[in-house]
């Protein structure tokens, strides 16, 4: 059924582990929204803290309790459980303004071709207001080439056709971080991912437990790159592309692992490097 026609439930999915002081304001901005037809579901990934108290608080929600599998694990479990036909993530962390899903589920019924679409962001870190650096700035449409160097979509401010998600797979669950960074790499080669100029994201960063924060996060991203070009999806400029910034990375990364003296570890990403570099000289002759 066309979306032009009805209106769509959406599912929203919250992930969250040992972060109830947060929780609470995440629920409550999605209880918030001008848009009510949609169902909240919260993965709990295994909290040890008073999350499971919280949740009891709350009536007319979703909780999936799981042990400690990681974010992506919690994402896919939240979609497993999703009826809706569009999906919405929030991190728990992180909040929506009122207008989020009204303005998503607008854009969607303007644009009924479309599959996949993000805000702008207010980013806070540690309560103050802080502007993103030129090159965290955000693209429209076919943004795959401008996401290789970093993630360019944030899970908070994405809401998605289910029947993407189909056709792509869902969060890759060997990823402990940058699984988001995977997943818009195997979206945004293949369909546009469109940018709506509102900031409706609260992105709120100097946590200690993000996932952002964690040491050496470029070996996840080369992962990433590596699987993608392995896939053999990408057309041949995407491929040269992804190989380039593979192999840039793979540098970064080599020269850290050098500086900490974890030669055998260094080695690998060199070697990693050259092969792909012989054959991406192999496609071009």
């Amino acid at each position: 059924m066309s979306r032009t026609n009805f209106t769509p439930i959406v599912s929203v999915i919250i992930p969250t582990y040992n972060r109830s002081h947060l929780l609470g304001e995440a629920i409550s901005s999605v209880l918030a929204q001008d848009f009510r037809y949609f169902e909240l579901i919260v993965v709990d990934d295994g909290s040890t803290d008073d999350t499971q108290h919280l949740l009891k608080s709350y009536q007319n929600i979703q909780v999936v309790r799981q042990d400690h599998y990681g974010v992506s694990a919690a994402r896919n479990a939240g979609i497993a459980r999703a009826s809706g036909q569009l999906l919405a993530f929030l991190d728990s962390d992180d909040l929506w303004l009122p207008k989020k899903l009204s303005t998503q589920v607008a854009f969607f019924k303007q644009h009924p071709n479309a599959l996949i679409c993000q805000t702008e962001e207010i980013w806070m870190k540690n309560g103050r207001r802080v502007n993103p650096k030129k090159r965290h700035k955000k693209h429209s449409g076919m943004i795959f080439e401008a996401c290789l160097e970093l993630c360019l979509v944030s899970p908070s401010a994405v809401m998605i056709e289910r029947t993407l998600l189909d056709q792509v797979g869902c969060f890759d669950e060997k990823l402990p971080a940058c699984e988001d960074y995977e997943l818009w790499l195997r979206i945004g080669c293949r369909f546009p991912i469109y940018l709506i100029s509102d900031p409706l994201v609260i992105k709120r960063a100097g946590n200690h437990d993000q996932l952002s924060t964690l040491p050496g996060l470029d070996r996840y991203r080369i992962y990433a790159l590596k699987k993608l070009i392995e896939s053999e999806m990408l057309s041949k400029r995407q491929r040269i592309a992804a190989i380039e910034a593979l192999r840039k990375k793979c540098a970064i990364y080599a020269t850290g692992c050098l500086k900490r003296g974890r030669v055998d570890e260094a080695n690998r990403y060199i070697q990693m490097a050259a092969k792909f570099r012989e054959e991406e000289n192999e496609h071009k002759t």
